[in-house]
């Protein structure tokens, strides 16, 4: 049975609104799209970290009671778990302060192993950190030689914007391992200056992997491919939270690609009408997830979501 595969930060998320908390939540840019998958049923490897502490105890607990595996979880003894405070603005939107306290050694745990047609995700400022950087490499380079569908979520927040010099060259590195890229119109202005979504494909996504979906917060979805271009409505909504929005976006791309069983050489010849039942997974799991203060679509929702194959 095919699998995702997925590598990235584990997080407490303490929400604050008009400046008094309003909940803490399991967290991570990977993390809160594998609860959902979880969910959802979807069979998981997830690599990352956590700290030998009650926080650490927490988000495993919540992992294992979410369907997610936690044997490639390393639980380091020296440092803690990370926090990160979310302050909520008037339309949901969400500004970090982050704290962690990582020990010198990390990711010390065995590479999982990676069938053909499996999905690996990875993305954020934990794929370019140099701290991990070797170890990335090291999966990447194994889920590439396994063939593996690999997707990459830039997902570049502006606290890092001015590492950007430092980090360039291990994104289009990461870019040029990827089969499918995602990114946000303001992912790419931090990394580039610019916005217009054909633009950032003609310029600097296509020379290095043929599929770009490009999201616009609450706008329409661009979808570029080596063969076309198409743009995918959104639907307006007033959201509780937008944090887990795109994190939720890709886990439902992700079980379009599973549901509608495409494997990696079929990736390279999907029309514009499969492409559109992918995305539409997409959008649901990422409206589902912002109409809540939850980083991930909730259990009632998983149930009963179904579509046509």
């Amino acid at each position: 049975m095919r699998k995702i595969i997925g590598v990235g930060e584990t997080i407490l998320d303490i929400l604050f609104k008009n400046g008094q908390p309003q909940a803490a939540v399991p967290g991570g840019s990977v993390f809160n799209g594998f609860v959902s998958l979880g969910r959802l049923g979807v069979p998981l490897v997830f690599i990352s970290e956590l700290g030998n502490d009650k926080v650490g105890e927490m988000i495993r607990s919540f992992m294992e009671e979410n369907h997610i595996p936690t044997q490639h979880v390393d639980c380091f003894p020296d440092g803690k778990s990370p926090i990160s405070l979310a302050f909520l603005n008037d339309e949901n939107n969400a500004e970090y302060i982050f704290y962690k306290d990582y020990p010198n050694q990390r990711l010390e745990i065995p590479i999982p192993r990676i069938e053909a047609d499996d999905i690996f995700i990875f993305g954020s400022y934990y794929a370019l950190n140099p701290a991990l950087r070797e170890r990335i490499l090291e999966l990447l380079e194994y889920a590439r030689e396994r063939k593996a569908i690999i997707y990459y979520d830039l997902n570049f927040r502006s606290a890092h914007a001015h590492e950007i010099v430092r980090l360039r060259s291990a994104m289009i590195e990461n870019f040029e391992y990827a089969d499918i890229i995602r990114g946000s119109d303001e992912d790419f202005f931090q990394v580039f200056g610019v916005r217009d979504m054909e633009r950032i494909y003609r310029e600097h996504v296509r020379f290095y992997c043929p599929h770009f979906v490009g999201t616009q917060g609450s706008g329409d979805i661009t979808l570029f491919t080596s063969a076309f271009s198409t743009r995918f409505g959104v639907s307006p909504i007033v959201p509780v939270s937008t944090i887990g929005a795109g994190d939720n976006f890709n886990a439902g791309l992700l079980y379009g690609l599973l549901k509608y069983q495409v494997g990696l050489n079929d990736l390279y010849t999907l029309g514009k009408d499969a492409w559109e039942k992918i995305l539409r997974c997409g959008v649901d799991l990422a409206t589902e997830s912002c109409l809540s203060r939850d980083n991930y679509i909730s259990k009632e929702f998983a149930e009963a979501y179904t579509l046509p194959s």
